[in-house]
């Protein structure tokens, strides 16, 4: 190799070296550069009720929100509400935009790959809806009434396990379909998810749905930036110090209707 050409080859090394220890410093700062400038930026979602929407104020509400001012709360801190997508949320966090994402994040080893997750902190769900007048404790109480529910969905695969042979189960091809079929009082239940019971019930309080059956949990996480492993267990502790409190379930039961259980850590 000549001169010139090892100097570059060095140099260059030296360089990627610089870059690492950079990368590596500031992947611990998110924490300190939240308490120094008082104020965190959280993306949350406001199109998936009851986890995140749009109020008649036309400001964001839903159980991701009450989270979000929560941690913020406890930072002694101001907070920054973001709103993304399902498809952005994870773009935020890697490029810097938020310092958490709360938006129904579920945990997957793909996710993993490229950001971290804290414990979880509220349960995603599909469960069996009906009025609250309708008298349902367990699956056996679903003999002889109607179930609404969607066809090939998770819903469809794990109420057919768990409802009583005599149970009538009516399947639609669609989620509005399904939705459109409770409302309407062609069937007594629904099993759906936790999402779209939430948007349901909020656009129909009239009818006094509530949730009866739990049939998955699919718990959601917060995710945070690769590395930033200070920010992530100061929220664990929040996190962690909300449910011993009881704060977790009464954030559940407000936009779930049941109480956040038991979740991983």
């Amino acid at each position: 190799m000549s001169h010139p050409t090892r100097r570059l080859a060095l140099a260059a090394t030296a360089f990627t070296a610089l870059a690492c220890l950079a990368t590596g410093a500031h992947a611990q700062t998110a924490l300190d550069d939240v308490i120094k400038a008082k104020k965190i930026t959280i993306a949350i979602p406001t199109d998936f009720p009851p986890y995140g929407f749009v109020g008649t104020d036309l400001k964001p509400q839903g159980l991701d929100i009450d989270m979000a001012n929560y941690i913020a709360g406890k930072l002694n801190v101001a907070v920054e509400l973001a709103p993304v997508t399902s498809t952005n949320r994870i773009p935020y966090l890697q490029s810097r935009k938020a310092d958490l994402v709360i938006s129904s994040l579920g945990k997957n080893p793909e996710r993993e790959l490229v950001i971290d997750f804290t414990a979880a902190y509220s349960p995603f769900f599909q469960a069996v809806f009906a009025a609250k007048t309708l008298p349902i404790k367990s699956f056996a109480d679903l003999s002889g009434k109607s179930v609404g529910v969607t066809r090939g969905a998770i819903e469809d695969q794990e109420l057919s396990k768990l409802a009583p042979p005599n149970a009538d189960i009516k399947r639609f091809e669609d989620n509005n379909a399904t939705v459109s079929s409770f409302v309407a009082g062609q069937v007594q239940a629904i099993a759906t998810g936790a999402s779209v019971a939430g948007n349901m019930m909020t656009k129909n309080p009239q009818l006094g749905t509530e949730y009866k059956l739990l049939l998955k949990v699919s718990p959601n996480y917060i995710g945070v930036a690769k590395g930033e492993d200070k920010l992530r267990a100061r929220v664990n502790e929040i996190i962690a110090e909300a449910k011993k409190a009881g704060d977790l379930d009464k954030m559940a039961v407000k936009w779930l209707g049941r109480p956040a259980g038991d979740l991983p850590q």
